[in-house]
């Protein structure tokens, strides 16, 4: 009976909340907000099932096994998400200017442009950034992202422009323009930087700075840090549920 509930409500939840996403977005075929149909679906479905036929101790332990993989990645973005991006930097920064090394910088990871508009996520990746920069006038920004589908201009170009509207000085900006990926983003802009030894930070999306830090270790970078933005509340669980999964990927996958 309390599985019944459970495929239930969910399934019902789900539906809604792909309901939600679809008038967030302003379109219903959003690629990952397909899940949330499919959970509603198989919820629904699943409860119907469970009412007829039981709950077969298989399906218990594999929803139980998945939780835990779930609830591991759920911790190390919310990890991510709230780490301190001064810190103790701030003290190792300090020493980097009085011992006159390398220039501070920091990487803000593209997203989707629409045309030549840059989309609610990367805004607030920009918005981020900006304050940032205006708050550390020694650091410099590399704006890393290539041309996608239906982008008029590359990713780094917009964001460049963007940057330059909110009074960021154009000698303070390097444009990565040819990577496709999150990796390709670190690995590209680790060859515009001299010195991979000094403290990077990571700009993205809340959800996503964790990932963005694997990677630029995986990139060369011996300390990157994050610098994580907002994400706009009514999809953040859409967003958060699919960087689980590439999370997981991430664990998996080797270079």
């Amino acid at each position: 009976m309390l599985w019944q509930i459970i495929f239930l409500v969910t399934g019902i939840l789900s539906l809604i909340y792909y309901s939600a996403v679809c008038i967030a977005l302003k379109k219903w075929d959003s690629t990952f907000s397909r899940f949330w149909l499919a959970t509603g679906i198989v919820g629904i479905a699943g409860s119907a099932l469970i009412r007829l036929y039981g709950m077969p101790c298989i399906v218990e332990a594999m929803i139980g096994i998945s939780v835990c993989f779930l609830l591991i990645a759920e911790i190390k973005i919310i990890k991510g998400m709230h780490r301190n991006p001064l810190g103790k930097r701030k003290e190792h920064f300090e020493e980097d200017t009085k011992t006159g090394s390398a220039t501070r910088w920091i990487i803000v990871l593209g997203a989707q442009v629409r045309g030549r508009k840059i989309t609610d996520s990367l805004k607030r990746r920009l918005d981020c950034a900006s304050e940032y920069l205006k708050e550390h006038p020694e650091v410099h920004v590399i704006v890393s992202g290539g041309q996608g589908k239906d982008e008029e201009v590359t990713e780094a170009y917009a964001m460049a422009r963007y940057l330059e509207c909110e009074g960021i000085d154009r000698r303070r900006i390097v444009q990565e323009d040819v990577s496709v990926n999150t990796l390709e983003n670190l690995k590209f802009s680790r060859n515009l930087i001299a010195d991979v030894d000094t403290p990077v930070g990571i700009v993205s999306n809340n959800f996503h700075v964790y990932r963005g830090c694997v990677y630029a270790k995986r990139a060369g970078f011996k300390e990157p840090f994050p610098i994580p933005a907002s994400c706009h509340p009514l999809l953040f669980p859409n967003y958060f549920v699919r960087e689980c999964f590439a999370v997981w990927k991430l664990w998996l996958k080797k270079y």
